[in-house]
């Protein structure tokens, strides 16, 4: 059984303007110790995703009906907060994407740190605050001892990460979420903080979901790959597949936008067009409009998911058309597989 199964997950924002459908529906397993990343662009629904996992939305957002989120086998949509407050920070944890503003800046590091432990554990003040001080020396910290007392402006964006980083592993969860974790740190730091997480998930043992527009991160430390676009999942499948067999138009237009040995000295090729408006969802493919290969079917009728193999699945008129003509598939009347 796996570690977190997400099943038709479907997440809106209700607005003046209309409904907002931010994830819609999207289904995926987690295993444990496993590192799984989410890339799309911004507005993809890779963020609120995992909001939907700790329903830590807004206000105004909503997971819908017939959606579950299940994690060791308990499902969490629709359970009483008590309980999901036993979950939260203890068993699934998760790390915000900006470190200058994930923090409080009212109360000292150790303060929050202490925060999260006195909650979830049985640790006294004393045992909490050594605990502080052990998790900001694991997470490469100088001088925890005296750190701990500090404040967030007391610390740079690197280092404030690390402590964010420290504040979502100190319970030891066992799924660890890291929306955009290196977000405004330059590479130097991004690397240290990546390479700072892969020797805590190997020593902890836990599950990651990694959240990110960057495909070098994915490429570098992900077991598998989720391809985001308008809210749902455009490709799935393993790194190597993700990377080397791209299916999806989308996947392979961000797959085009970075720079690679193969391509220094040209002009990358960027995806055109912007993001769809997700208050007016086109009626066939949601990234049609913005596509080079766009059929007369992708403005027409939305794709059927397609099982390229065992490690991957793609949601693109595109994969369907080669697979009809290599012979690998048949379809209906009605266009679909």
């Amino acid at each position: 059984m796996a570690l977190l199964e997400i099943r038709n997950l479907k997440t809106s924002f209700f607005t003046d303007n209309g409904e907002v459908k931010a994830v819609n529906d999207i289904s995926y397993n987690l295993e444990r110790g496993k590192v799984l990343g989410i890339v799309g662009e911004s507005g993809s629904g890779k963020s609120v995703s995992a909001y939907s996992i700790l329903q830590i939305l807004a206000s105004t957002g909503q997971i819908k009906d017939g959606s579950s989120i299940k994690f060791d086998g308990q499902e969490l949509v629709g359970a009483k907060e008590n309980f999901l407050k036993t979950i939260r920070g203890n068993k699934i944890s998760i790390i915000f994407q900006d470190p200058m503003t994930s923090l409080n800046p009212t109360y000292t590091v150790g303060h929050q740190l202490m925060e999260a432990i006195l909650l979830h554990t049985d640790r006294d003040r004393k045992q909490a605050k050594e605990r502080a001080v052990e998790m900001l020396r694991l997470v490469g910290i100088n001088e925890p001892e005296k750190r701990v007392n500090q404040y967030p402006y007391e610390f740079s964006g690197g280092m404030r990460q690390r402590v964010g980083i420290a504040m979502a592993l100190a319970c030891e969860p066992d799924v660890l979420i890291a929306d955009e974790p290196t977000t405004a740190l330059d590479v130097t730091i991004q690397a240290q903080i990546i390479e700072l997480m892969m020797d805590l998930q190997k020593k902890l043992g836990m599950a990651i979901i990694m959240i990110t527009h960057d495909l070098g991160v994915i490429a570098q430390i992900c077991d598998e790959v989720i391809v985001m676009y308008a809210g749902s999942i455009c490709e799935q499948g393993t790194a190597d597949e993700i990377f080397y067999n791209p299916k999806h138009e989308y996947t392979k237009g961000l797959l085009r936008s970075i720079p690679t040995m193969k391509t220094m000295g040209q002009k990358l090729k960027p995806i055109t067009g912007t993001p769809i408006d997700l208050l007016n969802m086109p009626k066939g493919c949601a990234f049609a409009p913005r596509c080079e290969n766009c059929m007369k079917i992708c403005l027409e009728q939305k794709p059927e998911r397609i099982q390229i193999n065992d490690d991957h699945q793609s949601t693109c008129w595109m994969a369907i058309k080669e697979g009809i003509d290599t012979g690998e598939l048949e379809v209906s009347e009605e266009g679909g597989k």
